[in-house]
């Protein structure tokens, strides 16, 4: 009896230890899946939750201070770009206005790390520049696009100064710096606009290449209808048509990464 009880034990135990081995790689391979999706998961699943298939690639690292070297339109007058002439295979992502200010945009643009220029309108903006300063907490430039949005072309020189040294000036005050780069309402200029923002400081005038509409489609000014390398894309500010801002964001960031390019920084290019 004691040798057949004896007997019995020792199966019991081997086959718990078999039921043991045999459970066990699940139970890790569960514990490994429960850590891939679980919210505070590894730095590179953020790209997942926002429904894209891949991380956007970094943008080359460029030497601090190197710029891209642009013409200007003449003495005294500023360059003019839509696109940037590199080889580098980036776009770049500008924003105008600053009507909508939903703060999940906010955590896209700080979890996928989006370095994204902001051209406000102080009239625009109104009392919300506390969710522009958040947007450059987490790695958005603040640029300048006047105060009162008029169309530029054909007003008198002291009329365009005030407009954008006024908007440089707010834009110090609120942000601890005053932009580089400034962008005319509707994309309209002329030599005076070139002028006068080059005697507010400014270093660049940004047009744009591509844009992005309300309902998510792209149109291109000039050029081939594809995206390419230095693209500017401006993504249309207009928040009470399509889909919002943050829903065209994605979009366009698909067709980045469907066209093998990722995002760069505006501002380390101009």
């Amino acid at each position: 009896m004691r040798l057949r009880s004896l007997s019995a034990g020792v199966l019991a135990l081997a086959l718990l230890t078999g039921c043991a081995q045999s459970v066990d790689p699940i139970e890790r391979l569960g514990k490994k899946a429960a850590q891939r999706v679980r919210p505070h998961g590894p730095a590179e699943l953020p790209y997942r939750a926002w429904g894209l298939r891949a991380p956007l690639p970094h943008a080359p690292n460029r030497p601090s201070g190197l710029s891209t070297p642009v013409r200007t339109a003449g003495p005294g007058l500023l360059p003019v770009l839509s696109r940037v002439p590199t080889r580098d295979k980036v776009v770049f992502l500008t924003y105008d206005d600053g009507a909508e200010k939903d703060p999940r945009f906010v955590d896209m643009i700080r979890e996928l790390r989006l370095p994204v220029s902001m051209f406000l309108t102080d009239s625009v903006v109104g009392p919300g520049y506390g969710h522009f300063a958040r947007l450059q907490t987490v790695g958005a430039t603040i640029q300048n696009h006047t105060l009162d949005h008029p169309a530029l072309r054909g007003l008198p020189y002291a009329g365009q100064r005030a407009e954008i040294c006024g908007q440089q000036d707010k834009l110090r005050s609120r942000f601890g710096r005053r932009p580089r780069l400034f962008r005319p309402p509707y994309g309209t200029y002329d030599t005076t606009t070139l002028r006068a923002a080059a005697d507010c400081g400014l270093s660049a005038i940004v047009l744009w290449r591509v844009s992005m509409t309300g309902t998510g489609e792209l149109t291109y000014r000039h050029g081939g209808h594809r995206l390419r390398p230095g693209d500017i894309v401006a993504v249309d500010p207009d928040e009470d048509t399509g889909l919002t801002l943050r829903d065209r964001t994605l979009r366009l960031l698909r067709r980045v990464q469907r066209a093998g390019l990722t995002v760069g920084r505006l501002e380390d290019y101009v």
